[in-house]
């Protein structure tokens, strides 16, 4: 029974990860509008497989991924005409993880939603120091000349993607995953039985950060344009929960289907009612939690059930 359900996770592994390479060979034939909806795709699939790594499997709500993404951005932005861009993607993830390795020991002290509170207001902090930086020293918003076009960009995305989903699933089927999951179970009980709880924590909150750092050094050549209020806004953050929530964060599949549904969403509602774009997203939260817990992942299962 544990060998087929393994086997049926890796075959969904594998679906999803041929479904991260479709998105990218697909973006690079289609028209330029397609490959920006593919770059967009590819983006929040990271992302939200990033966080889950954290939140879905210890049940700890974070909304301060945004300030990895920052942090990415802010690494690129700076650096950018100094070092290579295969140098500053990676750097991006470094910073972000190395920050939130000595900001987790006293953030994860506090737990349900008290944490939820502190990360977002570690995440309000963080923007505004850097905004009182960036004005000390006269530099408010800063212009990347000469960035990669939208087709690197689109395979470092894809490529983060895909990775992404394999560290979500591996670590999901590991001693280490499902050491974390006992803590998002029991806490205490867990801690009673050996489960290292405060090194797992730490451990997965600082992992969850680094390819986040990376997306936001990637984004940042797509935008161009640096500006602190922009890179380190906390929708990014409720967007990634959101999608979360609506695929289901029980495995690597979830993140793929949540981000696929938002991401449709708007791409459908963009050209045809632009205003109910966050009207219908909020309306579909609430669906999902009230009759859906378990997002698109948990009704497929059950249909299969």
């Amino acid at each position: 029974m544990g060998t087929g359900m393994q086997r049926q996770d890796w075959v969904a592994l594998a679906a999803t990860l041929a479904g991260t390479a479709v998105l990218f060979w697909g973006g690079l034939a289609a028209g330029a509008y397609w490959q920006v909806v593919a770059l967009t795709l590819a983006m929040w699939i990271a992302l939200v497989q990033s966080w889950s790594l954290f939140s879905g499997l210890t049940g700890y709500i974070s909304l301060g991924h945004a300030v990895a993404c920052g942090l990415g951005a802010y690494v690129m932005a700076t650096q950018f005409n100094e070092w290579p861009v295969w140098v500053l993607v990676p750097a991006g993830g470094v910073l972000a993880g190395a920050v939130a390795l000595i900001v987790a020991v006293p953030v994860l002290r506090v737990r349900g939603p008290y944490f939820v509170i502190l990360t977002f207001g570690l995440a309000e902090l963080v923007k505004f120091l850097l905004l009182w930086l960036e004005t000390a020293l006269g530099a408010s918003s800063r212009l990347l000349f000469g960035a990669p076009g939208i087709e690197v960009l689109l395979a470092w995305m894809v490529a983060l993607a895909a990775a992404a989903t394999l560290l979500r699933h591996t670590v999901g089927r590991s001693r280490f995953g499902q050491g974390l999951l006992a803590i998002r179970e029991d806490e205490v009980a867990a801690e009673t039985l050996g489960v290292p709880v405060r090194r797992y924590k730490v451990m997965a909150f600082a992992l969850s950060t680094v390819i986040p750092g990376m997306v936001g050094a990637v984004m940042a050549l797509r935008s161009t344009y640096f500006e602190v209020l922009q890179v380190f806004s906390p929708t990014i953050s409720f967007t990634i929960v959101t999608m979360a929530i609506i695929g289901g964060s029980g495995d690597a599949r979830g993140p793929v289907l949540g981000a696929l549904f938002l991401v449709g969403l708007a791409e459908v509602l963009r050209g045809a009612a632009p205003q109910l774009y966050l009207i219908i997203m909020g309306l579909s939260l609430v669906a999902f939690v009230l009759f859906a817990p378990n997002g698109v992942l948990g009704l497929l299962h059950r249909r299969r059930g």
